[in-house]
């Protein structure tokens, strides 16, 4: 049996801040990790508490902040239609999203991990959406839903039906906007792929083999295996619906009528139109509460359906 030597146990015994280049090698780490440090004390938690102090005030830009303690919260519940109506928009929009994204993200996904020629192809090609920027994407559906002379009406003349007034019809505007979100969601469709990829195909010959259909399969062995990736692609996408912004100031700017006056557009107007920071402030902080309640609502549930490989209480 080999025995340690007396010197390896000398230095197993030396407290780690004794050792030799210990305080050198450790301030090399802190030097290596200050600029991350620095950008997010300065740029991510000093502007957090900011607006957790300007929520308590009445605070409009040109005059200094006034403490008036809950009133801005007060009056967002009890005086503020405007309010209540675009974060009831946000949760119509944010439910649409969710459900539809998901679904057609992992049929997409499906599709992709075909064994088929020009696969990395269409990857590449389903991905594209991510690298364009937002402003360029509203401006593009914007053309692409004109009642006038954008194609996707064009192409419903064709066959025979009746034109529809996409962005200027409360019916149909926040649809329009679920649309180009779901469009959006080569993300989740690419982290499907992932997980699809990381099944088993043991799993699939043992089902064949007791006679399992394609469908039977997907239910029986696919979304089970799959509900780790279905589980983090609904938490961000909750995250990412209730932080919806750029399509409905872009193409929309609220309407018609207010029927896509999402809760972040309500923010943006209070805080950068009408200048009422510490309002808008406690608007900000209501979201992120409401964000934190239906994302540890999610992780809350996760033990009745999510399911990881090797877990012996399933």
């Amino acid at each position: 049996m080999a025995t340690a030597s007396p010197s390896s146990e000398k230095s197993r015994r030396i407290a780690p801040w004794k050792q030799e280049n210990f305080w050198r090698d450790t301030a090399r780490g802190y030097l290596f990790i200050l600029p991350v440090v620095l950008g997010l004390l300065i740029w991510t938690f000093g502007p957090m508490l900011a607006s957790a102090y300007y929520s308590f005030t009445d605070y409009r830009i040109v005059d200094p902040p006034e403490f008036i303690g809950l009133q801005n919260y007060i009056d967002l519940f009890t005086n503020d239609r405007l309010f209540l109506r675009s974060l009831e928009i946000t949760f119509k929009y944010a439910g649409m999203f969710i459900v539809a994204g998901q679904i057609l993200s992992l049929m997409t996904a499906v599709l992709l991990t075909q064994n088929i020629r020009g696969q990395s192809i269409f990857r590449t090609i389903f991905y594209l959406p991510v690298v364009v920027p937002q402003v360029a994407v509203a401006l593009l559906w914007r053309y692409l839903f004109n009642k006038d002379v954008g194609p996707i009406n064009r192409s419903i003349e064709l066959i025979g039906l009746e034109p529809v007034n996409w962005l200027g019809s409360p019916d149909w505007a926040l649809m329009s906007l679920v649309i180009i979100s779901v469009w959006g969601g080569a993300v989740s469709t690419i982290i499907y792929v992932a997980g699809l990829q990381n099944i088993p195909n043991d799993l699939h010959d043992a089902a064949k083999i007791d006679g399992a259909n394609v469908v039977q399969r997907f239910i029986r062995v696919t979304l089970p295996m799959l509900t780790p990736t279905i589980f983090f692609n609904v938490v961000t996408n909750v995250i990412l619906s209730f932080q919806f912004f750029v399509p409905a100031f872009i193409m929309t700017e609220g309407g018609p009528a207010r029927s896509t006056y999402v809760y972040n557009l309500n923010l943006y107007d209070k805080a950068f139109s009408w200048l009422e920071m510490g309002y808008a402030s406690a608007m900000a902080w209501i979201m992120f509460a409401i964000i934190v309640f239906f994302t540890a609502l999610i992780f809350r549930s996760s033990p009745l359906w999510v399911y990881y490989e090797g877990d012996m209480r399933k």
